[in-house]
């Protein structure tokens, strides 16, 4: 075997940071736009000029964000204080960070310090940029953080645990399958060293008898032919010479007194009477087992045929032996003219089914499939339905050169060695890990580092998943920002306290009406003719409805406001005027 040189090393490349799509930063900052301009249309954005500076600054920071992620992340949380719109890029990155993150502990306090420094940059500056007390600035903050931090970072918290969750359970399942595949090339090996000590043991014995009629034919030919002696010396040392290389080849596939002692096979290895041996063993050993053979003995045909047949039916046995010994076995041999078909049959046990941490690996059925495909036949081992294990083997009486069976049982390919090793074999000596990890379970130059997933991985219907999480999951973000944004400022008092001041005398006209005095043609029509002569250079007189009293039954209460040309109030008269009542039904006669 030819030794195989481990794969080098891959070294560690810090990763680089990935730009930014210019879609999602474009996105962010529209919907941190939409914010801009849905509290200035409630009027609720002070400083409009220096709130849309510090909106292009938060969505530049948003776009290196993955270079550093968590120092963008606090900057943004800061700014969100500031200014409400630069919530979405906030939000954004929260969840981003929030994901790519694996650590629980370092992910929660950058979650905590980012929401405790929006709170806090909100209450400094709520008295000159936000709502305009310290206490409506703690009350912007704490409406803020939730949106702009927690939320969004819960959010890309649960989306990261499903990825790497995700991940593991893929590893995992590729581990078991590599695992799967070694162990079924192991069981392969191991019969193909069962076969090479096989034909070391049989052919080695008929070239020992050659190399010895040939001496014997060399001291024969001495005498009686001299001229001829060098050809029986010549193959003498032939038969000598492949004996050598037999051993030499044959010493590759792995040891050669592995079938030797009791169990080794002879020429009669596969007969009729080998076959009721094997039957008789087992019925020695407490298995109620039934031979029923059908056709003729096995004695003329080839030895790899007769060596399959005595495997199936030993390795058949021997499972029987170890997971169902209180069974019904039947063994059956039908050899017909083109293949003999073995067929081992036992029943259900009669007890409980065999716990699970009792049942074999399946690598000597593997083994057996391996003898019986290489001679052009087939093979079946199943489980049937109504109980028990049936094990099929078909093996042509004539078998022919077959190419190697591709399977599920990691197949050994052209350029690798018997022993499951070479550049192509699964493992820590060549190939990649699953999900791009390379062999030192490093990720690969232009990916996150350890404990930090990028940004799209994934296929494309989860990565649609995320896109639209992050859409309408911003969308709503916002929309939660806008309310609260507009209740806290809507909350803060104008800093007029007590009862509405009344109209006086000098009062402009504007003045008096943005105090709730309005003409009202009603009051006006019942004061013509009442009222009192106007004052002096009076160009015109207002009568509100909420001047109008019932003081008195019959009487109405009536306030004139009187305006010069100058739309001055000069005067502030009030006068009662007769009010019209229907009589009641019982005082009509």
């Amino acid at each position: 075997m030819v030794p195989i040189s481990p794969s080098p090393r891959p070294a560690r490349v810090r990763p680089v940071a990935e730009p930014a799509g210019v879609g999602l930063v474009g996105f962010v900052g529209f919907v941190g736009l939409g914010v801009y301009g849905a509290v200035g249309r409630l009027g609720f954005l002070p400083y409009p000029l220096l709130q849309l500076l510090v909106l292009a600054v938060g969505t530049g920071l948003f776009a290196v964000r993955r270079r550093w992620p968590r120092a963008v992340l606090l900057t943004l949380a800061a700014l969100t204080g500031l200014v409400p719109a630069v919530g979405p890029a906030t939000a954004a990155a929260a969840y981003s960070v929030a994901r790519r993150t694996a650590e629980p502990r370092p992910r929660a306090r950058l979650l905590a310090a980012a929401g405790v420094l929006l709170v806090a940059c909100a209450t400094v500056a709520g008295p000159r940029l936000g709502p305009g007390s310290a206490a409506y600035g703690l009350a912007l903050g704490l409406v803020l953080a939730p949106t702009a931090v927690i939320v969004p970072g819960l959010v890309g918290t649960a989306q990261g645990q499903q990825g790497r969750l995700l991940r593991a359970l893929r590893e995992r399942g590729d581990a078991a399958e590599r695992a799967r595949r070694l162990a079924d090339s192991e069981a392969r090996t191991h019969e193909r060293s069962r076969i090479a000590a096989e034909m070391h043991d049989l052919v080695g014995h008929r070239l020992s008898l050659v190399s010895l009629h040939a001496g014997g034919l060399e001291l024969a030919l001495e005498r009686a032919a001299p001229e001829l002696r060098e050809e029986a010396v010549l193959v003498r040392r032939t038969t000598r010479d492949a004996m050598r290389e037999l051993r030499r080849a044959l010493g590759v596939l792995g040891p050669l007194a592995r079938d030797t002692g009791p169990d080794a096979l002879t020429d009669a290895t596969g007969t009729r009477a080998d076959i009721e041996a094997l039957v008789a063993q087992s019925r020695d050993g407490g298995i109620a087992v039934r031979l029923d053979w059908t056709g003729p003995d096995l004695d003329a045909r080839p030895a790899p045929v007769r060596r399959a047949v005595h495997r199936v039916v030993r390795e058949a046995l021997t499972n029987v032996h170890r997971y169902a010994a209180d069974a019904h076995v039947t063994v059956t041999v039908v050899h017909g003219g083109a293949q003999v078909r073995v067929t081992v049959r036992n029943g259900a046990r009669p007890g409980p089914p065999a716990p699970v941490e009792e049942l074999g690996t399946g690598r000597g059925l593997t083994g057996l499939r391996e003898r019986v495909e290489l001679l052009g036949g087939t093979f079946e081992a199943a489980a049937p339905a109504s109980g028990g294990f049936r094990v099929d083997a078909a093996v042509p009486t004539e078998p022919t050169e077959r190419a190697e069976p591709a399977g599920p049982a990691g197949d050994l390919a052209p350029g690798r060695s018997l022993r499951g090793g070479g550049p192509d074999a699964p493992g820590p000596t060549g190939g990649t890990a699953p999900d791009g990890v390379g062999p030192d379970g490093t990720a690969p130059s232009g990916t996150a580092p350890s404990g930090v997933a990028p940004d799209g991985v994934g296929p494309d219907g989860r990565r649609t998943a995320e896109v639209l999480t992050l859409g309408f999951g911003l969308a709503a973000l916002s929309a939660l920002m806008v309310v609260g944004t507009a209740f806290v400022y809507a909350a803060q008092p104008s800093g007029r306290s007590g009862p509405a001041p009344l109209p006086r005398v000098g009062m402009t006209y504007g003045e008096v009406a943005g105090l709730g005095v309005r003409d009202n043609g009603a009051v006006r029509a019942a004061a013509t003719g009442h009222e009192p002569p106007r004052p002096a250079g009076t160009a015109g007189c207002v009568y509100p409805f909420n001047g109008a009293t019932e003081r008195r039954p019959g009487g109405l209460l009536i306030a004139r406001y009187c305006f010069d040309a100058a739309q001055r109030l000069i005067a502030i008269d009030r006068f009662d005027v007769p009010s019209v009542r229907d009589a009641t039904p019982w005082e009509i006669p």
